[in-house]
């Protein structure tokens, strides 16, 4: 049997013994025992001529890297990669059933009134709940009415509204008489 013929097998059970070694614990035996059958096969390539021995070389590094690639992408599927790694939790996990934030989301789009003068933050009412809160940019003054625009974290952003028109204000001027207003500046004093 050809030298180089050895030299392939002994590198594929280095390559081998690689690959064992990421998958079982060892405690370092199987590196070393692939660490040796590399490097004797490397030897007896080299033994029978240099163009073996650097092919032998070569797929040496190659196949060490892609059984290394190979291994570590199988690797946390297998038992003991699952005891040695930690699991991504899914938010069911980690979230609570009854999270403060689903109760702040649920208040998006509702209007209270500032309790306190807001310079960005302050305290609003809002459904007879008193919050603290931070206002979007304006400053917005005691007792001015809000809407709830966003929730960043735990914080609720709320916008300014104007007041509500009195009721003076809200009357049509087209509806009232022509004669309602006595002070009409072309008016002569002498008519």
């Amino acid at each position: 049997m050809d030298p180089w013929i050895w030299a392939v097998l002994l590198l594929l059970v280095g390559m081998g013994l690689v690959v064992m070694d990421i998958f079982l614990p060892s405690g370092g035996i199987f590196a070393f025992l692939a660490v040796g059958a590399i490097l004797g096969a490397i030897w007896l390539g080299f033994s029978h001529n240099s163009l073996v021995g650097v092919m032998v070389l070569g797929g040496a590094v190659v196949g060490t890297v892609l059984a290394v690639a190979v291994a570590l992408k199988y690797w946390p599927s297998t038992a003991l990669g699952k005891q040695m790694l930690l699991q991504v939790p899914s938010s069911n996990d980690v979230l609570p059933e009854n999270s403060p934030r689903k109760t702040l989301e649920a208040l998006v789009g509702r209007v209270g009134r500032a309790k306190s003068p807001m310079l960005p933050s302050g305290m609003v009412a809002i459904d007879g709940l008193t919050l603290d809160a931070i206002s979007e940019g304006l400053p917005v003054e005691a007792g001015q009415r809000v809407r709830v625009v966003e929730i960043r974290g735990n914080r609720i952003v709320v916008r300014g509204l104007p007041d509500e028109p009195k009721d003076e204000l809200q009357k049509d001027p087209l509806a009232q008489p022509v004669d309602w207003d006595n002070s009409e500046p072309f008016r002569s004093s002498q008519a």
